[in-house]
């Protein structure tokens, strides 16, 4: 994009300063409950402050439930302290996801009252609790982003009044991150939000909230690779939070670096399965599934079909949850959807069923549409055209009351439905001999889906509609077309398997040997000799060894 070198240009001196921070904590954090350095002083009981420190320190990583039992333990033990009531209204606001479900909400609203009525010795501490009742007050007659916005303005106030106070600056940069516009392709408060964090950095090196929130301002791919540095150094300063040990992933999957994404997220598992294991027993962490929808993705783009198939099953058993949150319910739907259909697995596909998982799917509309995803597409493939017709149906309604329903945040979830509904639409038009119809709707669904971009809490599209318009495209028998069509794939979305086998594939039957080579060495540099068994990978080795 045209601001990528701009916000390459403001923001390339924080590469710069990462080696000598990653240098830095290397050999410290080792102990269990190391989640970085915060230093957020309140005028509340002394023997408190550590704990609350900490608590702040975890809500930056994003470890809500773990923060909240902080805070809420402060709050025991001295029943004045409002700003402890402010880190649990805090933890119902989850700024970079999705609005809070009704229930959050509720408790949310309840702990900024209750910090509200407390109050605070100090004018600064006071600005804090004015500013998270901002995003609670009045949630019938304002929407999520509205609030979002009256917290921000809040959030930005406190920044200009209290300079020195670093906590202010942090949480105003997620705030911009969290508020930015999905059609801003200027990327404004990316860059508003990375150059206060650039400047804070210098500062304080082992702030969780400095990286983690940096790395989210460089989430694109343009940008990803400046990311990098930040990336790593996060999972060492903040062992003991499972969200730091995942957040490498973003950036190894922008760039492709499949290896380093399955070990961040195996790590991962390890960490939030022990820390389930001893503060909600019996229930799968919401990091873990989080972090196996990276995981599988990360499998597949290696052709290592079995290990993802392991991941895969891991997800199916969950069935209790820790904090059964919009992640939660994203990864149910995505990680068994992503492996049917990068596999070309169609019948699975088509079969796809939403989880008996006890979940209020009400409250993620955007997830269960994967479902339909996964049922249009594997069943148009196959031609069944009245199961294609049934899911694109859904998708159509499930758009309709997404696109009239309030907004539910910056991120825009009725245009990623209404991409999906024309990708969906393209393989009905296609299984009903629609054929040139067929390439205009998935044209569009590409179109609609880079402009939309990717949510956080997903590595990808779960199967992206440029490659597919090139897989319809080769099958049209123009392959020029679709080698044009994985190449604008390939350059958002670097190494992906299906994206390099359909662009050699595309070379090669366009005559163009030596590109053909270069995709399939490239294709085959990825599989895993033991493991890679899929036909294209077959295909690209004959093609290889001919003479």
């Amino acid at each position: 994009m045209s601001t990528a070198k701009p916000f390459a240009l403001l923001l390339g001196g924080f590469l710069a300063t990462q080696p000598a921070v990653g240098q830095r904590h290397e050999h410290h954090h080792q102990q269990e409950d190391a989640h970085g350095q915060v230093n957020f002083p309140v005028t509340c009981e002394p023997q408190g402050q550590a704990r609350f420190d900490e608590a702040v320190a975890v809500l930056h990583s994003f470890g809500y439930d773990k923060a909240r039992r902080g805070f809420l333990e402060v709050a025991g033990e001295d029943p004045a302290c409002g700003m402890a009531w402010w880190g649990v209204a805090m933890t119902h606001f989850h700024q970079h996801w999705d609005q809070p479900t009704p229930d959050e909400l509720a408790a949310g609203r309840d702990a900024a009252e209750k910090a509200s009525a407390l109050g605070a010795r100090s004018e600064r501490e006071r600005a804090y609790i004015a500013a998270v009742r901002a995003f609670y007050r009045d949630p019938d007659r304002l929407d999520h982003p509205a609030r979002a916005l009256a917290y921000k303005a809040a959030m930005e106030r406190l920044a200009r009044d209290f300079p020195e106070d670093h906590e202010a600056s942090v949480f105003y940069a997620l705030a911009l991150l969290a508020t930015r516009r999905p059609d801003d392709t200027t990327y404004a408060n990316q860059k508003q939000a990375a150059a206060i964090l650039k400047r804070l950095l210098l500062e304080r090196p082992e702030h969780p909230g400095i990286v983690h929130y940096t790395i989210h301002a460089f989430d694109y791919p343009e940008l990803a690779e400046l990311a990098l540095p930040a990336a790593r150094v996060y999972a060492k300063l903040a062992p003991a939070a499972p969200h730091a040990l995942h957040m490498p992933s973003h950036i190894f999957t922008r760039l492709g670096l499949w290896e380093e994404s399955i070990a961040s997220n195996l790590h991962v598992a390890r960490v939030a399965k022990e820390l389930t294991a001893r503060t909600h027993p019996g229930t799968v962490a919401f990091e873990n599934l989080h972090g196996n929808d990276y995981l599988v993705y990360a499998y597949l783009q290696l052709g290592d079909d079995e290990k993802a198939r392991e991941a895969v099953e891991e997800v199916a058993r969950a069935r209790r949850f820790d904090d059964p949150s919009f992640v939660v319910g994203y990864a149910l739907v995505s990680v068994p959807a992503r492996y049917a259909l990068e596999r070309r697995d169609w019948p699975a596909a088509a079969a796809l069923e939403l989880p008996e998982v006890g979940l209020r799917w009400e409250n993620f509309p955007y997830a269960r549409g994967n479902t339909y995803y996964a049922n249009a597409i594997g069943a148009g493939r196959l031609g069944k055209v009245e199961r294609a017709r049934r899911a694109v149906a859904e998708l159509t309604e499930l758009h309709a009351a997404l696109a009239a329903a309030p907004p539910r945040g910056s991120y825009d979830w009725a245009g990623r439905l209404e991409a999906m509904r024309l990708a969906a639409a393209g393989w009905l038009a296609y299984a009903e001999d629609r054929k040139n119809e067929a390439v205009g709707l998935l044209t569009a669904a590409a179109e609609k889906e880079e402009a939309v971009g990717k949510h956080p809490v997903t590595p990808g599209p779960i199967l992206p509609a440029r490659e597919m318009l090139g897989d319809l495209l080769l099958e049209l028998g123009r392959p020029q077309q679709a080698l044009a069509a994985y190449e604008a794939t390939l350059a958002d979305a670097p190494k992906r398997f299906n994206g390099l086998a359909g662009a050699g594939r595309a070379a090669e039957l366009s005559g163009n040997r030596e590109q053909a080579r270069g995709y399939y060495k490239e294709l085959l540099a990825l599989c895993r000799p033991a493991t890679c068994r899929r036909p294209a990978a077959q295909r690209a080795a004959a093609f290889l060894n001919r003479r």
